[in-house]
């Protein structure tokens, strides 16, 4: 059964680039990017663990872990990390999960028979530090994907997880946020948003990011 937003997600142990991994508790208190990719020794993921490499300093800034996975072992995953670091100028400083025997792609729905019946889809999932599932991505093998979207994603979830306020489409990190609709009262609003708000239409409200 396919994983739904506010699930928590299934804990696995499995081998890894950075040794045997026991998800919940590599994944501590953070945030946690995993992501997945067709096979080793593919182009587009070549790139794609690269881009995630370089922007592993944004990544800690938001308190999240990056971890791939591929349907290989670890021998090719470590041979592939040659080449990623070779091709990108990157170090690789994050695991490699290893499913050759499809038990995390069974359990996370990563194989798509229509697509592949035998390798993973794109897939991406965002889990919160209490381990909820709160966003899944699912991309064509054609297309890489856009890494500086799931941080805006991060920075939303965050930033909206401890705020009354919801972000507005190309939402970036800084601009104007929308107050929830069940927030109604005067006195609340102006607790909340003492940077004042802009009443667009009344269920249209917009206010300065509350932690800017």
């Amino acid at each position: 059964m396919a994983l739904r937003l506010g699930d928590t997600v299934p804990n696995f142990t499995q081998a890894s680039t950075s040794g045997d991994i026991n998800f919940h508790e590599w994944a501590g208190n953070s945030w946690v990017v995993l992501f997945s990719h067709p096979s080793d020794f593919t182009p587009v993921c070549t790139t794609e663990l690269g881009e995630v490499a370089r922007l592993k300093p944004e990544f800690e800034k938001r308190n999240a872990k990056a971890l791939a996975l591929s349907v290989d072992d670890v021998e090719s995953h470590l041979g592939w990390v040659k080449d990623i670091e070779e091709t990108q100028n990157v170090a690789l400083n994050y695991p490699i999960l290893a499913d050759p025997d499809r038990k995390v792609s069974d359990m996370y729905d990563m194989i798509h028979p229509n697509a592949n019946n035998t390798l993973t889809v794109r897939s991406v999932f965002i889990i919160d530090p209490n381990k909820k599932l709160r966003l899944t991505l699912t991309y064509p093998a054609s297309t890489g994907r856009n890494f500086d979207e799931l941080l805006r994603v991060l920075d939303s979830l965050q930033l909206t997880d401890n705020y009354s306020v919801a972000t507005p489409a190309n939402w970036q990190d800084g601009e104007d946020c929308v107050i929830i609709p069940s927030i109604k009262d005067p006195q609340e609003l102006e607790q909340k948003f003492p940077k004042g708000y802009e009443v667009v239409k009344p269920y249209l409200r917009m206010t300065p990011q509350p932690n800017k």
